[in-house]
């Protein structure tokens, strides 16, 4: 996850928001709300995960949101009305997810559909299917009973003492894998960055990491979606750097004809890409659900456009080829600052759809300048 120059553009604007934030609105960094930036943080960069595994190979997502309230529907409704233990219902619904992308991932590349009209439509059959599951009524998330699981996806802190011992074996786990993959270069012979480089970067991820414990514990403990957002960053990360499959992504998005013609798997790769989406529209699903309290018609309501948009903030090009977690990261903070910030500041729900549509399109604007500078 390094953090190159293109990222600091990024760090800047988000500072420079969180600062007028805060001087409007006092309450923005206090701890209560810090806490709940953090849960709303981890819904939308959960779901611009899966979207950056998409546009990696050049293809898109326009179904996701709609997915997301399917998804969070089909667990709720089995728990409440079906009253099947809500592991299982989970598990359930996480495997829908995988199944249901996975055969739009396979008609997507075997028919040669265009991606954006394919998940276009499913847009509007996942929403549909999403009214009917549900039968247009209100399927409550509540603790107690069945439905314990379900609400402590983000209604669980974990302690303040865990939160450190769990961030003092991150930072060794990095400063492991470092010192390891530094070692595997040295002996193949390539080259490696300066050690004062090396200990400058792992010296700074250990210091946002303590900041992160530091700044959550004063509110309850750590949010449970930020542990799973963790878990999520940091498989997609090991695909995408460490893992063929990563390298065949990349290598379609920058060439699909190159990657065809150098052997890369093209239909599996994009294949295995939409499996993987849709176990994270699943996830991010049972996440918004539990944070709304309920799985109502309204959830996962253009969730999908500000995953986009977090990916392009964050430096992935839409045209495939480009992008990184860590660039998503930021772009998915960005995103979640603003909705937390407007809504402190009781900005009227016209001015957020305006606000999210000009972030829109600036970040696509930015996307194409930068593609046309390459």
């Amino acid at each position: 996850m390094n953090f190159r120059f293109r990222e600091l553009p990024i760090a800047i604007a988000l500072l420079a928001i969180c600062v007028f934030f805060a001087i409007k609105e006092p309450a923005f960094l206090g701890a209560r709300n810090l806490s709940m930036l953090v849960t709303e943080l981890s819904i939308t960069a959960t779901l611009a995960m899966g979207m950056l595994l998409i546009l990696l190979p050049g293809h898109i997502d326009l179904s996701a949101g709609s997915g997301v309230g399917l998804l969070g529907g089909i667990a709720s409704v089995l728990v409440f009305h079906y009253h099947l233990p809500a592991p299982a219902a989970l598990g359930l619904g996480l495997l829908c997810g995988v199944l249901i992308w996975m055969a739009m991932g396979a008609f997507i590349v075997c028919e040669r559909m265009p991606a954006f009209i394919v998940t276009l439509g499913a847009l509007l059959i996942f929403k549909g299917l999403f009214w009917l599951v549900i039968d247009n009524a209100t399927v409550p998330v509540a603790p107690g009973g069945q439905s314990n699981l379900y609400s402590l996806l983000t209604t669980y802190y974990l302690p303040v003492q865990l939160g450190w011992l769990l961030a003092a074996g991150l930072v060794l786990a990095l400063v492991f894998t470092t010192l390891s993959a530094r070692k595997r270069r040295v002996e193949h012979g390539f080259a490696v960055e300066d050690k004062e480089m090396a200990f400058l970067r792992l010296f700074i991820t250990a210091q946002a990491i303590a900041l992160f414990v530091l700044v959550t514990g004063q509110f309850r403990g750590i949010p449970l979606p930020s542990l799973i957002l963790g878990g999520v960053t940091l498989v997609v990360y090991a695909v995408t750097q460490h893992t063929a499959l990563g390298r065949h992504l990349y290598a379609i998005g920058g060439s699909a004809e190159a990657a065809m013609v150098s052997g890369v798997p093209m239909k599996r790769t994009v294949i295995a890409a939409y499996s993987g989406m849709g176990a994270i529209v699943a996830i991010t699903g049972f996440m918004q659900t539990a944070y709304a309290g309920s799985s109502t018609t309204t959830v996962g309501d253009l969730m999908e456009l500000d995953a986009v948009a977090a990916c392009v903030i964050g430096g992935v090009s839409l045209r495939g080829g480009r992008g990184n977690v860590l660039g998503v990261l930021l772009g998915a903070l960005i995103i979640a600052c603003l909705l937390n910030g407007m809504t402190l500041m009781s900005v009227p729900p016209e001015r957020k759809f305006i606000a999210r549509g000009v972030v829109l399109i600036l970040a696509v604007w930015m996307d194409m300048r930068l593609s046309r500078r390459q």
